[in-house]
């Protein structure tokens, strides 16, 4: 978060300065840091007088329990759990928020073509990503086929009306790729609500920033890279993006994985082909006001591969970077809206 030097690339996307990163709150930078949802978090902010930080702590640990409570498939009892355990042919209220990110997957999901979907859980469990332990070799033909019969976005009813979902039998919800972006806007909105509105939010390395730093300047975040090899890493890039109301995630093929028979298996499961990815595409970048549609893009793309996943994005008007491992080495391409970003 330091600023930016005459080395590095600068991208400042101009429309996403509001009205409150021209008035920096005067008060001290402070930091704040835990763990929940299974990874570590960390908030930056510039402290107004009249607020504590017992009371900011507070907020962001309850926001982060609600979501975890609610989503995690991890936590037997909570909200995703029990629909994912429930009868076919029954329908399930879920809570607001709980509601309203399954609504999001869903229309990414529909966007994607299925490259994105929300159901996927089963392949995630079948590949020992989730809660199970893994095996020592990957799964046979018949065992993916019989997890992706539980698949498929498709197979998703909902009622907004009523905020439920119906469950058809054996689909297994999984939020792991945009539970934490959802996360990141939640504790940015409760930040905002008790009057902390310069800050800088990270949750598992998903990102957003609002206002600047009582300087004036802003918050200064560098680009993730993929590292050299599978299972390292990440480095930090040349890039330096200024976070005026925005926010960014990354999808990667290298933070987590498995490698078995000289392959290395990604965590990113392609719901299309029951496995995980396996093009070049070494990572996706996404920039967006909303940071649970910067998570489930990032996702979304890595699936799609950088030729398809970089036309996908240019047409939505996404600011995106893709890094694929080529010959000579890594090779950056990006679209329009981030190029416009760089100085």
């Amino acid at each position: 978060m330091a600023a930016p030097d005459h080395r590095r690339r600068i991208a400042i996307p101009f429309d996403g300065l509001d009205a409150r990163a021209l008035h920096a709150d005067a008060g001290p930078i402070e930091v704040v840091r835990g763990t929940a949802m299974g990874t570590s978090w960390s908030v930056t902010m510039a402290m107004p007088h009249r607020v504590t930080l017992a009371d900011v702590r507070g907020e962001i640990e309850d926001r982060l329990a609600r979501v975890t409570a609610q989503m995690s498939t991890w936590e037997p009892d909570s909200d995703l759990c029990r629909f994912n355990a429930a009868p076919a042919g029954s329908w399930h209220t879920l809570p607001a928020e709980c509601f309203a990110v399954l609504a999001c997957a869903l229309r990414v999901a529909r966007d994607t073509d299925g490259a994105y979907d929300p159901t996927v859980g089963a392949l995630v469990d079948l590949w020992g990503f989730g809660p199970a332990p893994r095996g020592t070799d990957p799964p046979g033909t018949a065992a993916i086929s019989k997890a992706r019969a539980r698949t498929g976005w498709a197979r998703m009813a909902v009622d907004a009306e009523r905020r439920a979902a119906y469950q058809s039998g054996g689909v297994s919800l999984d939020f792991s790729s945009i539970a934490k972006g959802f996360a990141v806007d939640e504790v940015a909105g409760a930040l905002d609500r008790v009057g902390v509105t310069s800050h800088l939010v990270e949750i598992g390395g998903e990102l957003r920033g609002s206002g600047t730093k009582p300087d004036g300047s802003p918050w200064w975040v560098a680009l993730e890279r993929p590292p050299s090899a599978h299972g390292d890493g990440p480095a930090e890039s040349d890039v330096m993006i200024a976070l005026h109301g925005r926010s960014i995630a990354t999808s990667g093929d290298y933070a987590r994985g498995f490698a078995t028979g000289g392959r290395w298996y990604a965590h990113t499961i392609d719901p299309r082909t029951g496995a995980p990815v396996s093009h070049p595409l070494a990572s996706v970048t996404v920039v967006h006001p909303e940071c649970m549609l910067a998570d489930a893009f990032a996702t979304a793309l890595m699936v799609l591969g950088a030729p398809r996943g970089l036309a996908h994005a240019t047409r939505l008007g996404l600011a995106a970077v893709f890094v694929e491992r080529g010959p000579d080495g890594l090779e950056e391409r990006m679209t329009p809206h981030f190029a416009a970003m760089l100085e």
